[in-house]
């Protein structure tokens, strides 16, 4: 344990910090693998619904720096690349 001021601050903020990165992040892995789901369901419009949430989520959690940008990036466009295979098959 710190005994210097700024040091027990920094331990006290990066620890609310994890906290909070831990939950988006677990957030956005339930979006991720509902669209997942939704689109190997049969319904297109609640697919398309959850495709836009875990796009949205993607998009935060990229701009906030919880994950790199191009990891965004690419799990939105296998989302989306799955998605319109399903509807060229309907």
């Amino acid at each position: 344990m710190p005994n210097i001021k700024s040091a027990i601050k920094r331990v006290k903020t990066s620890e609310k910090r994890r906290a909070l990165n831990a939950s988006q992040k677990s957030a956005l892995r339930t979006a991720v693998k509902a669209a997942d789901q939704a689109i190997a369901g049969t319904d297109a419009a609640a697919a398309q619904a959850a495709l836009i949430a875990a796009t949205k989520k993607l998009d935060k959690a990229a701009t906030k720096g919880l994950i790199h940008k191009n990891a965004a990036a690419r799990k939105k466009s296998r989302l989306a690349k799955k998605l319109n295979a399903l509807s060229a098959q309907a």
